[in-house]
Parts: C-alpha cells; sequence; structure tokens
C-alpha cells in the first residue's frame, strides 16, 4: 500500500480516535491491515504534521494542523519554552511569570493546547494567570503544561 493510502488511513484514524501515542496509532493501523514499525508511523507524524493537544478522553491526543498554522505554533511553542521562568498554583489559579514582554505570546501556547480544565486565561506583560475550578485541576494543568515542552 502506498505512503498516500496510509497516511489517509492515519487522519482517518485519528478523527475517529483519541490516540495519544505512537503504539496505539500503530496498532490501530495494523488492525486495518497496514504493515508499519514505529519508525513509519513516526516518520509519517512528522509528514503530516500532526501534534498533541489535549483530548477528552485521554490527556492527549494527535491532530492535525494547516503548514500555515504549523509555522506560527512552532514559533508560540519556542517563545514559550525560551520565555517562561516559573510555573506556580495559589489555589485554584496557575501563574506563570516570563521574561519581560513575552507572557501573551507564552499564553498563546498555553491556549493551543486546549485543556478543558482551564477555564480561563489572562496575560499581562510577564504574568499569565489561568484559572480552573480547584487546586487539584491546578495541579494537573500544571503537570499538563509542563509536558507540552
Amino acid at each position: 500500500m502506498s505512503n498516500k493510502t496510509r497516511q489517509q488511513a492515519i487522519l482517518e484514524l485519528i478523527a475517529e480516535n483519541e490516540l495519544d501515542t505512537q503504539e496505539e496509532l500503530a496498532a490501530m493501523l495494523h488492525k486495518c491491515g497496514y504493515n508499519v514499525t514505529q519508525a513509519t508511523v513516526s516518520r509519517d507524524i512528522k509528514q503530516l504534521g500532526l501534534v498533541k493537544i489535549a483530548g477528552k478522553e485521554k490527556k492527549y491526543r494527535y491532530t492535525q494542523v494547516s503548514y500555515k498554522e504549523r509555522g506560527l505554533h512552532a514559533k508560540y511553542d519556542s517563545i514559550f519554552k525560551e520565555s517562561v521562568l516559573n510555573i506556580r498554583n495559589a489555589g485554584n489559579l496557575i501563574v506563570i511569570k516570563t521574561v519581560t514582554g513575552a507572557a501573551n505570546s507564552a499564553c498563546a501556547h498555553i491556549d493551543r493546547l486546549n485543556i478543558e480544565l482551564i477555564l480561563g486565561s489572562i496575560a499581562g506583560d510577564d504574568t499569565i494567570f489561568c484559572v480552573t475550578k480547584s487546586e487539584q485541576d491546578a495541579i494537573e494543568v500544571i503537570n499538563l503544561i509542563k509536558e507540552s515542552y
């Protein structure tokens, strides 16, 4: 079977299922009759521009973003990684300190994660506030944010 056929199957599988690991994706492809290795799945993920976002049932799931979005997301991800100084919670609030002038761009990374536990976020010059329902939710969100970079 051709790369295009297999990659189309991948897109259909991630649209219909919350798959968050390459192993899960490979297992689903095997069930569909595709004999793939983890390396093949990894290459397909890269070629298709798949990224992980917050899932509803699982912590993360694969999805596809457009070429234009990929470039923009990569910039926000890079800004987040380079500018965040610390992440803490104060009860149900998450306080993220960044270098001066980077909070809005770093907040775009958080918003792109689509974490349902975050009720809202706001960014200033060097600080981001995220609100959750509970302190436990705040702790879980912090862990999810840290896993994202």
